[in-house]
């Protein structure tokens, strides 16, 4: 197929591998535009940008739709199908109506469940058993439209947001890649009203740990946290993320630590695994031990 990719983290790059890879004619890519980053704040180019230069690729990164000649542009292209994944601008409906058979969407839930901007992150926070992605023909709506394909998985006890990322980026790969070769054939099915629920972009201060809370529920938040943003906690005035956890059997005050960094919570307990300081990088906390010595109770 003639097909136009949308899309710009790193979640979407092995997508536009994938549809490359399976013979499909990319006809453009379209990312967001390159911003400031790093010390020097040069601007740098997306994930899927850069991607699509390795491949040479066109690629455009208009700001938005609203000027006439971006959706006339689009349109040119002549695309039988504009694949979308993760790519941060809302599509006007004349950009929707462009391809012949319309966008189509790899959104990384189960839907209805966890419409929205964070479906991963809120997955694990919520304490999900399984997840996956949904190939969905788009709508106006947010993420409201017909659902072509789904891919189930199972979410680790111990999974973080940034590894099950990288799972259900593969299998999104996978299940457009499906579903484009049987688009004739595949059914969309509208949505269940029953079960719907939206995640909601991840707000910076959700990430204070509060350790009154019960152990599986901060136990989650670390996880669904991990990477980014990071739930952190304060030791000797130092903020330092938390980033791989799980349940373990202990009690005490909430916050104090019952030994190496076991940490009392207000049911149970969380072993810490993996932790970042401030100006540092991830490590294990057996080397982030041997550089801090942890106070009775945790802030």
């Amino acid at each position: 197929m003639r097909v136009v990719f949308m899309g710009t983290p790193d979640f979407s790059v092995p997508v536009l591998d994938a549809l490359v890879a399976a013979g499909h004619d990319i006809a453009c890519v379209y990312s967001q535009p390159p911003r400031p980053a790093g010390r020097g704040k040069k601007e740098r180019p997306t994930p899927v940008h850069a991607r699509a230069e390795e491949l040479g690729l066109p690629v455009r990164h208009p700001l938005n739709f609203k000027d006439a000649a971006e959706r006339e542009a689009f349109a040119a292209l002549n695309a039988d199908v504009a694949v979308v994944v993760a790519y941060g601008l809302i599509l006007p409906q004349a950009i929707l109506d462009a391809p012949a058979r319309g966008c189509l969407n790899i959104h990384a839930s189960l839907l209805p469940r966890w419409r929205g901007a964070a479906p991963i992150h809120r997955a694990i926070m919520a304490g999900d058993a399984e997840t996956g992605v949904c190939i969905m023909q788009m709508e106006a709506g947010l993420d409201t439209g017909p659902v072509l394909l789904c891919r189930a998985v199972r979410i680790g006890d111990e999974e973080t947001t940034g590894a099950l990322h990288d799972r259900l980026s593969a299998l999104g790969a996978d299940a457009i890649v499906d579903a484009l070769a049987q688009l004739d054939d595949l059914s969309p099915e509208g949505q269940p009203e029953d079960g719907v629920t939206y995640a909601a972009k991840i707000d910076k201060a959700e990430a204070r740990i509060d350790w009154s809370k019960p152990a599986g529920e901060v136990d989650r938040l670390i996880r669904g946290l991990s990477p980014f943003p990071g739930a952190w906690c304060e030791i000797a005035g130092e903020r330092v993320k938390l980033l791989a956890s799980r349940v373990v059997d202990g009690s005490g005050a909430p916050g104090q630590v019952l030994g190496g960094f076991t940490v009392a919570c207000g049911d149970g307990a969380v072993e810490v695994l993996t932790a970042q300081r401030s100006g540092k990088k991830a490590m294990p906390v057996g080397e982030i031990l041997r550089g801090m010595e942890l106070p009775d109770v945790l802030g």
